[in-house]
């Protein structure tokens, strides 16, 4: 059996290296051989008849990149991902993500949508604020749809702040959520591997209302709460994902209300929290996923 683990070849952070070498020795720990590969993207071309690559030819490839276009081609060509090319999609974007759990018995934050502009000389207009504060009240959460670590999310106070924050984002996919403010700073980050929750923590932001560990915050073991664990089991479902992180806020009652879904959630704060091999996990998955499917 043959796999690769592709990654993003710029701005890579320190835990998405981490998290490809974590496989890669779990993987060889269990007799697997896998490569980690950066530059996927710059090894094929597709034509008229067929893709080419001097890629080798993988039994399955662990998907740690949110190239759409690149996860396209090596479904279109058989190629079995982790995960797969339509569940990066839908999380790499925050609204599809939203889109896809309304109507399914999940609980988030109430959300708007982001009117898209496409000029920089174009005026957000000021009563698009105040419908905004309307619906979900002060202050407002504004989430760029693609960012991961807490990064393009922003907290508006006022309705002055609100316009000055639609105005930075207004030329980015964008929205606006209703503020949960019941532990602020403070969230659940759950693993899911083959829709079963495997592994949780705790993540404390003292400083912050964003709870990440790129913004400061801490992570703790926690006993991860029934409710908390059906709900993140059931994101994953939806949601189609081999594997995931879910983050979860605490409501008035202490319930689980969804602030994100994660394809690819680093495990790195998680292992050292919880004490759990989720690399390992993820890799016995991978493998028995393969293998099942050769046995059909």
């Amino acid at each position: 059996m043959k796999g690769l683990i592709f990654i993003n070849p710029f701005l890579v952070p320190k835990e998405s290296v981490h998290q490809a070498e974590r496989l890669k020795e779990e993987f060889n720990n269990l007799g697997i051989d896998v490569d980690i590969i950066s530059d996927a993207s710059m090894r094929i071309a597709i034509q008229a008849e067929s893709a080419t690559t001097d890629l080798p030819r993988p039994d399955f490839i662990v998907y740690l990149d949110k190239d759409k276009y690149l996860s396209k081609v090596f479904e279109k060509g058989g190629t079995r991902l982790f995960n797969s090319h339509n569940a990066v999609r839908i999380c790499d974007d925050k609204a599809e993500t939203y889109i896809a759990l309304a109507g399914r018995g999940i609980k988030f934050p109430k959300t708007m949508f982001g009117a898209l502009c496409y000029r920089y000389d174009l005026n957000i207009k000021e009563e698009w604020a105040d419908k905004i504060i309307n619906h979900l009240n002060l202050p407002v959460i504004v989430k760029e749809s693609y960012g991961s670590m807490g990064k393009g999310i922003y907290k508006a106070e006022t309705k002055e702040e609100l316009l000055t924050i639609m105005e930075k984002v207004k030329l980015k996919p964008h929205l606006f959520q209703e503020y949960i403010p019941y532990k602020v700073g403070v969230d659940v980050r759950v693993i899911v591997i083959g829709g079963k929750a495997v592994a949780s923590m705790q993540r404390i932001n003292d400083g912050d209302f964003r709870s990440n560990v790129g913004q400061g915050g801490r992570c703790e073991k926690i006993d991860l709460p029934l409710e908390f664990c059906i709900t993140a089991q059931a994101c994953a479902e939806v949601l189609g994902l081999d594997y995931c992180g879910v983050d979860l806020l605490y409501g008035k009652n202490g319930e689980p209300i969804v602030c994100e879904v994660n394809s690819n959630a680093f495990f790195g704060g998680i292992e050292e929290a919880s004490g759990v091999n989720v690399a390992r996990l993820y890799a016995k998955y991978i493998i028995n996923c393969i293998n099942a499917g050769k046995s059909e």
